[in-house]
């Protein structure tokens, strides 16, 4: 599918920005306030594709996309990762010594936390990593530090006092990709996943049960999720991946048991797997 544009969410110079730019080279960026805006930026018809980032491995899930992608009237056709490389920017001159405060977005802060403790720096929760460096460079003073992009220090005119700022050096972003449109793969095509929520029924071994279905017909699960379904707390809401495709006979058959433990089952999209999970 061709590809004009893409929506993420944050200021140019955010790593959803850089996701975007690697995964679709010849497309322009549409920069969005919040996730909300950007999902309806690609349901209006203002962006192709939205860059949705879903968990880190080093700070975990990325709760506000996995509760608004059930919702959000896309579908995903595919998954990229990103290799994360923080850095801990600064005004041209200000030295480690003169910073007292360090603006990010929460992953960013969490991802860099233990540094940041070490440090002994005040932690300042933002909207997001690349809205940081922008403030910054606004405000001028010696005494507030960003951790953002190398593309953000460039757009922000700001230096790299720090690179690799991340606590562990393995710390990469999973995106989702998702469109207006299905990604049309067939069952016959190869190394396969599927994403599904599910909400269970209020009865003992539910969820068990559902989850047997996919045992007992050989199918990998490869990510599983619970979070409070807004119907209120004694409604669990399940998301999963799973390796195959909604027209295999196994997963056919693994549906059919679920259907009698849930009250929904809802998949969000068929994609193929990214050669990022064979290294």
């Amino acid at each position: 599918m061709k590809t004009n544009n893409f929506a993420f969410q944050g200021v140019h110079g955010a790593y959803s920005e850089q996701a975007g730019k690697n995964v679709f080279p010849n497309a322009s960026s549409v920069p969005c306030a919040t996730f909300e805006e950007m999902f309806a930026c690609v349901r209006d018809g203002q962006a192709d594709i939205a860059l949705v980032p879903i968990e880190n491995s080093q700070a975990g899930r990325v709760a506000d996309t996995q509760r608004l992608i059930p919702d959000s009237d896309l579908n995903i056709i595919g998954e990229y990762f990103l290799e994360v490389r923080h850095n801990l920017l600064v005004i041209p001159g200000a030295k480690i010594n003169d910073v007292k405060r360090i603006h990010s977005h929460e992953q960013g802060i969490a991802q860099c936390r233990n540094k940041i403790i070490k440090l002994n720096k005040e932690m300042v929760i933002a909207a997001d990593t690349a809205g940081s460096a922008k403030k910054i460079s606004k405000l001028n003073k010696k005494e507030d530090a960003a951790i953002a992009s190398a593309l953000a220090a460039e757009i922000y005119n700001l230096e790299i006092l720090e690179e690799n700022f991340q606590d562990a050096q393995y710390n990469v972003t999973r995106f989702l990709i998702m469109s207006k449109h299905k990604s049309g793969i067939e069952s016959n095509d190869s190394d396969l996943l599927t994403t599904l929520v599910f909400v269970v029924r209020s009865i003992p071994a539910s969820l068990y049960k559902c989850l047997g279905g996919f045992a007992s017909n050989g199918i990998n699960i490869t990510k599983l999720e619970s979070y409070i379904h807004p119907q209120g707390f004694d409604v669990a809401q399940f998301y999963i991946d799973f390796e195959g495709h909604p027209d295999d006979k196994s997963v056919k058959l693994a549906f059919e048991e679920m259907k009698f433990f849930c009250k929904e089952i809802k998949v969000l999209g068929v994609y193929k797997k990214s050669e990022f999970r064979k290294k």
